[in-house]
């Protein structure tokens, strides 16, 4: 078992660490179902681990037990991206920085923390025990958007995803564009 494997384990046997990244980290385990079916070019197996109330899906990619399971997330509007190099690190992503998407729209890590402090004034107490609970290390806002920018930079080609078996759909968008790195 692998780090990841095992606090995928912990957070669906353990209601309330599910429940808790509900929000503001917007990563639902009983929200599994992809809008649609997606296969990725290399044929890298894709295991849905939660979905978001967008109708995003955040998916491991890999053989369970294998070392290297980066997570992807694919959006119901064609866009996806890496988001971690392991579910450990994109957990952390989401708990530590939950308005992460935002940053491929252009806003600074400084605002959505402003944001994220503003709708939620106790976030930093919250998120602290959140990860302490989940057996993560704290990170700082600005560390954790520069891991997910560099390894969202690795998405293509290999982790784009694709709907399998239908001539008429492109392939995804990268959330990220690459010079944003």
């Amino acid at each position: 078992m692998t780090a990841s494997d095992d606090l995928l384990r912990r957070i669906e046997q353990e209601a309330a660490l599910g429940e808790a990244l509900v929000w503001p980290g917007d990563f639902e385990v009983d929200r599994r179902e992809p809008v649609e079916p997606l296969a990725l070019p290399t044929g890298i197996p894709l295991r849905p681990v939660a979905g978001c109330a967008a109708g995003g899906t955040y998916f491991l990619c890999g053989e369970a037990g294998s070392a290297a399971r980066p997570v992807l997330y694919a959006d119901s509007e064609g866009q996806a991206t890496l988001i971690g190099r392991d579910l450990v690190e994109a957990i952390t992503l989401v708990v530590v920085l939950p308005y992460w998407r935002d940053l491929a729209k252009g806003y600074s890590v400084g605002d959505l923390g402003a944001a994220v402090r503003a709708d939620q004034p106790d976030f930093d107490a919250e998120r602290d025990r959140l990860l302490d609970a989940l057996g993560l290390a704290p990170a700082s806002e600005e560390e954790v958007a520069a891991r997910l920018l560099a390894v969202a930079a690795s998405t293509a080609p290999h982790y784009v995803p694709e709907v399998p078996d239908d001539d008429d759909y492109e392939p995804y968008e990268l959330l990220f564009e690459r010079d944003t790195a």
